[in-house]
């Protein structure tokens, strides 16, 4: 039976609310909060309306029960809260004043807590009433109840009501525990801002580039993430979501470390290049090859200036060559719908267009057949292994990839040599001369 929901209102002095905060039954940040986004300035506007006593706007707290004890999780009025402790120095290390005109003062002056009990003033902010409306019901319904009233002021992004809604998905958490690490990325690259990541733009875009790898194409940003949060995925599944995630983040650091110089760190533009990247790494291209890397970036640079270039070119109304078609066909998708997968989609087969052929994919064949094996064997001139020159057997020889396999050498046995196990191991990736062969194999 669903649970009805309730609600009473009333005044409440803020020294009560105070003495709920210190007993640890007034909660600030429960699952479903955003982050704080006010400003200093916003605060000591609030300070001042208070002791103006200008009326302010109700908070809303979730009434519930913990192990016998009544606990109040803020719903809405969290930044005016905060802001109030923070000045009375109940939340430590964020103590600021403010300019103002206390009442019978006709000067301006500054005024901090301290200031108000040396004079005994307290009351002027312990003693404000705050309208509070006391909510009880489910949770589910709570959640909504946030969501609703968040919808003005600073209204909500995206993902701050995903984080309401699915704050105890397991997928969200993950995503949220990537995107933490990402931070210092994101804000170095220009991919997100300060105030971006604030408003937990990081978590969105780490939900999406997971969904996409899941998928292996491009996603829907409006429905997606909601629908999968919705049904769920296994522990297993998302497990194996975060370890591609995180492999994909890193490559593209790797592979493009000056992305900061180019259009690829916006974010409709990084979310493309990063599943575009996932998928080569699904279908075993060698993203490690510096060369080709590089041949990659420069590519990547042109086709940025070349988009930067009609962009230019458009808002001066000046007319585009035909050879332009391509970045004017990829601005295009930018300016327009960016979040269809349409659009999407274009824009990721536009980038695959210049990238794809830069790359080798990796032989599938991974180790060497008997027969291969064999033919090896009995080609060799001198089998010995060239790493400790110690002589080999039919029974311990191994074979290596002169071309390591992970760099794109092939499973032949023209990049084939004998070694011994131990070298063998611990040769890695790096290349070795070749062996000479019989002729006529």
């Amino acid at each position: 039976m669903k649970e009805e929901l309730t609600h009473n209102s009333y005044p409440k002095p803020i020294h009560d609310l105070v003495n709920l905060y210190n007993n640890k039954q007034l909660n600030l940040n429960p699952g479903f909060q955003r982050k704080s986004v006010w400003n200093t300035k916003d605060r000591v506007t609030l300070i001042d309306s208070i002791f103006k006593n200008y009326p302010l706007p109700a908070i809303f707290l979730y009434k519930r029960e913990d192990n016998g004890n009544l606990i109040y999780d803020v719903i809405d009025g969290k930044q005016r809260l905060e802001s109030i402790f923070m000045f009375m120095g109940i939340l430590r290390g964020n103590r600021y004043c403010v300019k103002t005109q206390l009442t019978g003062n006709s000067e301006t002056i500054e005024v901090d807590w301290n200031y108000l009990t040396r004079h005994n003033k307290q009351t002027l902010v312990n003693g404000y009433k705050l309208y509070t409306i006391e909510v009880d019901g489910g949770l589910s319904d709570i959640i909504d109840v946030f969501v609703r009233i968040n919808s003005t002021g600073k209204a909500l992004t995206r993902a701050e009501k995903q984080h309401a809604r699915y704050y105890n998905s397991t997928f969200l958490k993950v995503a949220a525990s990537i995107a933490h690490k990402c931070e210092n990325y994101f804000k170095k690259t220009g991919v997100l801002s300060s105030g971006q990541i604030s408003r937990m733009k990081h978590v969105e875009l780490i939900c999406e580039i997971m969904l996409s790898i899941g998928q292996n194409d491009v996603i829907n940003k409006k429905t997606a993430v909601d629908k999968i949060m919705e049904k769920g995925i296994t522990h297993t599944q998302i497990g194996k979501l975060k370890v591609k995630t995180i492999k994909t983040l890193n490559r593209v650091r790797l592979m493009f470390p000056k992305i900061s110089e180019t259009r690829f760190n916006q974010i409709s533009d990084f979310y493309i290049l990063a599943v575009l990247i996932s998928k080569y790494e699904e279908e075993g291209f060698i993203l490690t090859d510096k060369k080709r890397n590089k041949l990659a970036w420069d590519l990547l640079v042109s086709f940025s200036n070349g988009v930067d270039r009609v962009r230019v070119k458009q808002k001066r109304a000046e007319g585009t060559d035909e050879a332009d078609s391509i970045f004017r066909e990829y601005l295009l998708t930018v300016l327009h719908t960016t979040d269809e997968v349409s659009q999407r989609r274009k824009r990721m087969n536009i980038i695959d267009g210049v990238l794809r052929n830069i790359f080798i994919v990796k032989d599938k064949q991974r180790t060497f057949s008997p027969e291969q094996r064999r033919l090896i064997w009995n080609s060799t001139d001198e089998r010995r292994c060239k790493e400790c020159n110690e002589p080999l057997t039919w029974d311990d020889f191994t074979i290596d990839h002169i071309g390591p396999h992970s760099r794109g050498g092939r499973t032949s046995i023209e990049n084939a040599t004998l070694m011994c196990r131990k070298h063998n191991s611990s040769k890695g990736n790096r290349i070795k001369k070749k062996m000479k062969l019989k002729k006529n194999i």
